[in-house]
């Protein structure tokens, strides 16, 4: 079964402490194929639209700033979503057809939190774009990704779709290819880190790993991506302090290298 997979991206928040611009470097140094950008680094710097764009690297994806999907009627909503259309505006300007949002904070109802993905759907495909939602084990509400996907498939958008995470699928309960119930049009995009073998320490659990340095299932996860066709990048998040206090290009490689023969262990290569 060959995979064909766009690349490997380099998430930002596995280098936080490191400036964007050497960030990048790290990425293209390290051997990754693109860089995922947060919101974070756009309000950390305000030429960070410039900076990527010097650094020739592909962008896989933007971060929205979280909290919108259970946001009440009011100004910080309003807020929220001006945001949100900020972030539409720079992935088109970099190239990029992808957005991903974590779910964040908020005290919205699960009919209002479906009424707001409805929305920033709406908003994403004014900008040809696609949003992927993540699952998150720890979150009070989506914690689980059957509840997720009927929240996705209640907003009824389709620009909306489902983020797959290695890290909270093995947490969560989904090792490996368990996913086989997800269709493949409703994976828009795949980050990835391993598991220790230890409670989390979050949230935000900031304790992942390289692969094969942990307990995931990786030639379950890869041959189950391989078998919904998707052909995204696999994005690195592995926000840890260990990561942080190392040099960071040696952090993207040892992610990049790490994905890179687990996919040859998974495909025979």
């Amino acid at each position: 079964m060959p995979a064909k997979f766009r690349g490997i991206a380099l998430h930002t928040w596995t280098v936080d402490t490191t400036p964007l611009d050497a960030a990048l470097a790290a990425a293209k140094a390290g051997g990754c194929d693109a860089v995922e950008l947060r919101r974070i680094d756009f309000t950390r710097n305000a030429n960070a639209l410039d900076l990527v764009k010097q650094s020739g690297l592909p962008v896989a994806c933007v971060g929205v700033e979280p909290g919108w999907i259970f946001s009440s009627k009011g100004e910080e909503q309003e807020r929220l979503f001006g945001v949100f259309r900020e972030s539409c505006q720079a992935t088109v300007a970099l190239g990029c057809p992808t957005l991903m949002s974590a779910m964040g904070p908020g005290s919205a109802s699960l009919d209002e939190a479906v009424a707001n993905m409805r929305r920033a759907g709406d908003i994403a495909g004014e900008f040809g774009l696609k949003l992927a939602v993540e699952y998150q084990f720890l979150h009070p509400v989506m914690k689980s990704l059957d509840i997720v996907r009927d929240a996705v498939r209640k907003a009824d958008s389709g620009s909306v779709g489902l983020l797959l995470d290695a890290y909270h699928l093995q947490r969560g309960g989904r090792s490996g290819g368990a996913f086989e119930d997800v269709p493949a049009a409703e994976i828009f995009y795949v980050q990835f880190s391993d598991v220790p073998d230890a409670p989390p320490n979050g949230p935000p659990p900031v304790d992942r790993l390289p692969p094969g340095k942990g307990v995931a299932d990786w030639s379950g996860l890869l041959r189950g991506l391989a078998a919904k066709n998707y052909t995204g990048y696999l994005s690195y998040e592995a926000p840890n302090p260990a990561h942080w206090a190392r040099p960071a290009a040696d952090v993207a490689r040892e992610g990049a290298e790490a994905m890179r023969a687990e996919i040859g262990h998974a495909f025979g290569r």
